[in-house]
């Protein structure tokens, strides 16, 4: 047994309310570990331990416990952004958690940039099981008294969120996590909420075959693991468990505590390795009782799904010579009969049932048992999913390389390169498949020197690369002209010398790509370059003197060049100061508009700018080309100003501007060609393909995205203005973007509140408060968004028009929710198939936004967790219907694994 590491577990908000099927509620104190509560604690001897990781946050110097017997090590190997900190002094002394444990004493804080990863590398790689525990305890380190709140990832999935109920609290957070690789991330993302701070990070090797998560994209988050018939408050850890687990001990009401000081047998194999200690107590009902009962109830969210594990042990001598046999009903489902052996372990798991909500459960003695049950042991775990794929391996492992021949030091390039999507690392943009692939790469003015890595050959998805402006030498490598997707490269302003590689003048020539070599003094843009040696022979003078003249006309012309360049460069700096921003968009002219559009053949759409029609490029792209009327209401002015803004803005989730056209009048917009329209098209009753629930979640996720990004990523925040359905393009995988910029303007300056400005939008999606302040604000587009998700939810246009009448959508919506019909509301076309706690939650969040009043909707990032909690909800159904698909079409019961070491397999039927 272990001492202080293995109470409490004040364990994240996670100290549940127990109450017992026998009506007595009970309310357990912490237990606190006394030196006679630890008499029979070993303190470990190897301490080397393959598979442990032991961080103490914010030391400089790597320390043995030496009541525990394990190595921490200071956290400078594993991250190299942050602060360290002590916990104040002034309130430290006397209190429990900062004398007991040691680690609690300092932290390490991270007020510099949004993410914060820790590189967890094990010993033993990939393809194992591992229990990372976090913990917290912010101690009032900065004397502000003020508790931050921020999100924790493991790799590039949201674990959990931070928050602690008071400056002394100890907080932890632990999953048991199968690694894919042999390296994890652990994140610390800063959500707005205070600086992200942790005060210890461990990882322990946990292979047991019970957890069973190899395929299934999922984590267990650890809930409590409780060693029961113990009367004393003793708790256990390392080194009794090889595991780490810490057991909580606790006693069940109307039950009676048994106890054996005899040893078990030790099984060849046991994967759950439960300590002997804790199987030396049980409880078995009071006298006359054959029923053991428990009732667990989530204080998170009802639809959580949980797995429980129980361990028994027969320990009581008498049983040898009597037969004690019970099932476990667990939530309604029951397994057959159980005999636990005398003295040596067994376990059960739900791992084949995933309990959502509550955990019930009842231990019956059977009617030929001559003894009642008994229960030594339970761990309950709540399932995790993890729906997000790391990137693409060879992306990764080349940007990784590249960033170490480099020795770039960018603060926010840890972790993940594309996951979280935000923030993901600054200069990278990453297309969102299946698995994440880097498109773009932006390292201009880098400070990087030397050659042009051979990584970046490695980025077989890079669509744009750009090097500019760097001490970059050596030869042009003729790889980059083998990356097959690679329409962009920028290597101006480097110190590049030879020949440009003949394969990349091809691929320019030819329009395949914009190939940038600018300010490379010794660079030959001509493939070979030949210096020829000077021949003897008489040259005529006039020759001479014309080539003089032909020479020194060239020099004053490139001395023009020259000047004329630095001044835009230094213009460019000037307007970057300022907030102005760049253009890199192409130029085209009136006559290849026309042969863009084939004379304007084929119309894709039309609204008050103009007419869309579709376009293709040389290299067979198609674009999607807005064309200026002369006739047009919204005018140059706003047509001019969405070309503008386009100019500025680039995210996954908005349409991008490939070129404009401003010719004599004339003017037109390129953008991407989006295969499946917008949004509105999707979703009307014309359209056959009827989106499902999950699809619509990713395109309210993609649009909250896009959204997300121009109010709170930009330098200065940008209101759309005219948000709604038929603004939300989509690509062929239906990934969403936001389009039509026309109307949207940036604020006047950061902190302003809101801008006046002249009537904007359309007709059922306008704020409300605009018609009597004639102010637009962020929460004007909220209101918006809140509009389109009511459409993705009942698939109903914002203005419901009929022979009678026309009301707006809130008008038909508001009466069913309050009669809290939810099957009336979504939409028919889906035919059931959907959670209802998914669709309600989604309702909910799309009320918020469109709440009368601004100051009552949230910000977009709120309305983007919460959709992303509600693609959980609806992931983690399609998950467990899954699994009961392939119960039902195997022929089998639901069925509980067990691992007895003397018995086959117990399973749990219906």
């Amino acid at each position: 047994m272990v001492d202080s590491h293995k109470l409490i577990i004040v364990l994240n908000n996670l100290l549940p309310v127990f109450i017992f099927i026998f009506g007595f509620t009970s309310s357990w104190e912490t237990p606190r570990l006394t030196e006679a509560s630890v008499g029979r604690r070993t303190l470990a001897t190897d301490q080397t331990h393959p598979g442990f990781i032991s961080i103490d946050c914010g030391v400089e110097e790597d320390y043995l416990n030496g009541e525990t017997g394990i190595l921490y090590k200071s956290d400078k190997g594993f991250i190299n952004t942050g602060e360290n900190h002590n916990v104040s002094s002034s309130a430290s002394a006397n209190n429990y958690y900062i004398e007991t444990w040691k680690e609690n004493r300092n932290l390490r804080s991270f007020p510099d940039g949004n993410k914060n990863c820790y590189t967890l590398k094990p010993e033993l790689g990939k393809n194992n099981y591992y229990r990372i525990r976090a913990s917290f305890l912010y101690g009032n380190y900065d004397d502000k008294n003020e508790i931050p709140e921020f999100d924790i990832y493991v790799g590039v999935n949201y674990w959990d969120t931070v928050k602690l109920s008071s400056a002394w609290y100890m907080l932890f957070l632990e999953i048991i996590h199968f690694f894919t690789a042999d390296t994890e991330y652990v994140c610390l993302v800063n959500t707005g909420s205070g600086i992200p701070f942790i005060s210890a990070l461990v990882l322990r090797f946990s292979n047991s075959s019970f957890y069973n998560l190899a395929n299934s994209g999922a984590a267990l988050k650890y809930i409590m693991a409780i060693d029961l018939g113990t009367s004393n408050n003793d708790s256990f850890r390392y080194n009794d468990d090889d595991y780490d687990r810490i057991w909580l001990s606790r006693q069940f009401p109307s039950s009676v505590p048994i106890y054996t000081s005899l040893n078990f047998y030790k099984p060849d194999y046991d994967s759950n390795k439960v300590p002997a200690e804790v199987l030396r107590t049980a409880v078995k009902p009071v006298n006359g009782s054959r029923s053991l009962n428990y009732f667990y109830q989530s204080s998170g969210s009802p639809t959580s799904q949980y797995i429980v594990f129980f361990h028994f042990a027969e320990i009581e001598e008498s049983a040898q010579y009597r037969l004690r046999e019970f099932t476990i009903t667990l939530n309604g489902f029951r397994s057959e009969p159980i005999t636990p052996q005398y003295l040596r372990p067994g376990s059960i798991n739900s791992k084949d049932l995933l309990v959502q909500g509550v955990i019930n459960f009842t231990i019956d003695a059977t009617e030929k048992s001559d003894l009642p049950p008994l229960l030594n042991a339970i761990e309950y775990y709540q399932f995790l999913p993890l729906p997000f794929s790391p990137t693409d391996p060879s992306d990764g492992d080349a940007i990784m390389a590249i960033r170490q021949t480099y020795n770039i030091n960018r603060n926010d390039w840890q972790g993940d390169p594309c996951l979280p999507n935000e923030p993901s690392w600054s200069g990278l943009i990453c297309r969102f498949n299946r698995t994440p692939r880097i498109i773009s790469l932006n390292l201009s003015a880098s400070k990087l020197t030397g050659e042009i890595s051979s990584s970046f050959s490695d980025l077989l998805a890079i669509e744009s690369l750009d090097l500019s402006y760097n001490e970059l030498k050596g030869k042009v490598s003729e790889v980059l002209a083998q990356l097959p997707t690679l329409k962009v490269l920028n290597l101006s302003g480097n110190k590049l010398s030879g020949s440009v590689p003949r394969s990349l003048k091809d691929k320019s020539d030819k329009g395949l790509l914009v190939l940038s070599l600018a300010e490379n003094p010794d660079l030959c843009q001509i493939d070979p370059c030949h210096h020829k040696e000077t021949r003897n022979f008489a040259v005529p003078v006039v020759v001479s003197v014309v080539s003089g003249l032909v020479l020194i006309f060239l020099s004053i012309l490139i001395a023009f060049g020259i000047i004329k360049r630095r001044r835009q460069r230094e213009l460019l700096i000037k307007s970057t100061k300022d907030g102005s921003f760049e253009s890199k968009n192409r130029p085209f002219t009136y006559s290849q508009i026309v042969k863009i559009t084939g004379n304007f053949t084929t119309v894709i759409g039309e609204g008050g700018f103009g007419k869309v029609y579709l376009g293709t490029l040389n290299d067979n792209t198609p674009v999607a080309v807005k064309l200026l009327s002369p006739s047009s209401k919204q005018g140059y002015k706003e047509f001019r100003a969405e070309a503008q803004l386009l100019m500025i803005v680039h995210h996954r989730n908005l349409v991008s501007l490939i070129g404009y056209c401003d010719e004599c009048g004339n003017m037109a917009l390129i953008y991407e060609y989006m295969v499946n329209g917008n949004l509105r098209q999707q979703l009307s009753e014309t359209n056959r393909n009827v989106l499902k629930l999950k699809e619509r979640l990713q395109i309210a996720i993609d649009a909250a995205h896009g959204l997300e990004y121009l109010h709170n990523g930009c330098k200065r925040p940008i209101v759309h203005r005219d948000l709604k359905s038929a603004n939300i393009l989509l690509t062929e995988s239906k990934q969403a973007k936001i389009a039509d910029f026309g109307l949207s303007k940036l604020f006047i300056t950061e902190n302003a509140s809101h801008i006046s400005t002249c009537p904007a939008g359309t007709l059922g999606y306008i704020d409300p408060e605009f018609q009597v302040s004639g102010n637009l604000n962020k929460k004007s587009d909220v209101y918006s968004f809140g509009i389109i998700l009511v459409e993705l939810i009942t698939g109903k246009p914002a203005i419901i028009r009929s022979h009678e009448r026309s009301i707006h959508i809130l008008q038909w919506l508001s009466p069913i929710v309050q009669k809290g019909d939810i099957r009336s509301i979504i939409d028919p076309r889906l035919q059931g198939e959907f959670d209802v706690n998914a669709a309600w939650k989604m309702v909910e969040i799309a009320m918020s936004c469109a709440q009368p009043t601004s100051i009552q909707r949230p910000d977009i990032s709120y309305v983007l967790t919460e959709l992303k909690e509600c693609m959980a909800i609806e992931m983690a159904l399609e998950r467990t219907q899954r699994m009961q698909n392939n119960m039902t079409t195997s022929g089998k019961s639901v069925e509980m694994s067990i691992a007895n070491v003397d018995s086959d397999m117990v399973p749990i039927a219906r």
